[in-house]
């Protein structure tokens, strides 16, 4: 077996045990030990280390991936590479400290009124952003050394276990709530001390700098490209918006309510993480070869089961959510996030159909134009945030989500449509949606007919699901919606195949 297989088994288990600590700490041990404003002030200094460091990272993080071919030879010289790798963000921390301590002040006083629990830790965004900037960037210099598997469960695994030990020891009452805090960002110093470890462990880098080796075309081409990554990386950050947003607006109660639901929402994204691994590749040398045909082939194929796993994960999420609830510590504490689910859902599941479309144009030579579209996106969510979180609430942010989403897609499918010849659509998404309609219908009879003779909500969550189960999977068979997925249901349902 390669390294490559390797490495990408190792990476998907760290991102499966990440998934199962994260769903058991958020919906069983963080609702339990924390306060819908303390859930939110963790969430804030998280959401705004990572666009923070997003800024002071200077778009290292991409040009690491890009540029380290350029620089490493045969024999294993790296021309000082990664001394540049971890420099170049260095300065642009300094830089956004300078920013930062200059602008405290206005921070402190956009929170102060609806959540002044922030001014007492603002200072600790420092930290955290420095940790966050380094984990990236000690991630993306083991990623080109073909080593993801470390990195990977660092911080699929290892920050969730530190940070539900911090939660269980506040919870429980053996430590005060600003050891808390301390503990809760040390856990992300440690992870990028083990990253750095790690890296060393390697043996493959060096700290000593080629200034001979830079040339002034290679350094303009770095510079353009870090340019143009730094301020894509923030602007497509979209959803870290919300809760700095709602924080500000509506005070730390309803960031919290908000980051239990994005939880749940955020499920529907994470099978695509492989499916667009897998394919991107693929797509970037079609791409490259000018090959419209398996473009547009490749293209609809990734998008229509894209479709199809995130409708069904949404359409299983919406008849479940109620039940989620119950079980859920304090759920009625958190029971206002539920129309977020929704919003947020519908926002995923456009994002999955579309975002083949942002690959194909960042493999394209007009990549520049993902800048222009980045820009539009956060300029809405940062709009629709500001008019609609004072009305709507948590919802209200939901929302500026999903409309900031469907002007980013909306106006990129035209673009790419037009300009690359590519495009999303076929038949079979149509019967994607049949198949979700009829699913809906049933569900709707089930709920008016069945479920007021089940005495137990569970119970009759269990039973539901089990049933619309089977009856989705007979649906996708019978309407032919993917011939992959068909041959998949055959393989484990064989009597199918003599229906």
């Amino acid at each position: 077996m390669g390294i490559i297989a390797r490495q990408t088994i190792k990476g998907s288990i760290a991102n499966y045990l990440g998934v199962a600590i994260g769903f058991i700490t958020t919906f069983f041990v963080l609702t339990d030990c924390l306060s819908p404003a303390e859930v939110g002030l963790t969430r804030i200094l998280v959401d705004a280390a990572v666009l923070f460091s997003s800024l002071a990272m200077l778009g290292s993080n991409s040009s690491i991936v890009r540029f380290f071919p350029y620089f490493k030879e045969a024999d294993g010289n790296d021309h000082g590479f990664f001394a540049w790798a971890f420099l170049l963000p260095l300065v642009g921390f300094s830089l956004f400290a300078i920013l930062f301590l200059i602008g405290k002040e206005s921070v402190v006083e956009l929170y102060s009124e609806r959540s002044p629990l922030i001014t007492r830790y603002v200072l600790y965004l420092l930290p955290l952003t420095f940790f966050a900037l380094y984990m990236s960037v000690f991630e993306a210099s083991a990623n080109v050394l073909m080593r993801i598997a470390v990195p990977k469960f660092v911080r699929e695994v290892l920050v969730r276990l530190c940070n539900l030990a911090s939660y269980l020891l506040y919870g429980k009452g053996l430590i005060s709530f600003d050891l808390f805090v301390a503990l809760f960002c040390s856990s992300y110093a440690l992870a990028a001390l083990v990253d750095f470890v790690y890296l060393l462990r390697l043996g493959r880098i060096s700290f000593r700098l080629d200034t001979k080796f830079l040339t002034p075309k290679l350094v303009k081409e770095i510079l353009s490209y870090t340019l143009l990554v730094t301020v894509v990386s923030i602007t497509s950050n979209v959803q870290l918006f919300n809760s700095l947003f709602l924080g500000a607006k509506g005070g730390l109660a309803l960031a919290g309510i908000y980051t239990i639901a994005a939880y749940i929402a955020n499920v529907i994204g994470v099978p695509s993480r492989s499916l667009m691994a897998i394919s991107g590749p693929v797509m970037a040398q079609a791409t490259k070869d000018n090959n419209l045909a398996e473009l547009n082939r490749l293209v609809r194929n990734v998008s229509l089961h894209q479709l199809l796993v995130a409708s069904m994960l949404y359409f299983f999420i919406l008849i479940n959510l109620n039940a989620l609830y119950s079980v859920i510590p304090h759920g009625e504490e958190y029971a206002g996030g539920m129309s977020v689910v929704l919003i947020l859902g519908l926002s995923n599941i456009l994002a999955q159909v579309c975002s083949p479309l942002g690959s194909v144009l960042t493999f394209s030579n007009r990549y520049v134009y993902a800048l222009p579209f980045s820009l539009l996106m956060s300029a809405a969510a940062i709009v629709l945030n500001m008019v609609l979180i004072p009305v709507m609430g948590v919802s209200g942010a939901a929302t500026a989500t999903l409309g900031a989403t469907v002007v980013y897609y909306a106006v990129m499918a035209l673009f790419v449509g037009i300009k690359l010849k590519v495009n999303v659509f076929s038949w079979r998404l149509l019967r994607v949606v049949a198949v979700m309609s009829i699913l809906l219908v049933l569900n709707i009879a089930w709920t008016f007919l069945v479920a007021r003779h089940i005495p137990h909500l569970l119970l009759d969550a269990v039973l539901r699901s089990i049933l619309l189960a089977a009856v989705a999977v007979w649906l996708v068979w019978r309407f032919k919606v993917s011939d992959e997925v068909s041959a998949l249901i055959v393989k484990f349902l064989p009597f199918l195949r003599r229906s």
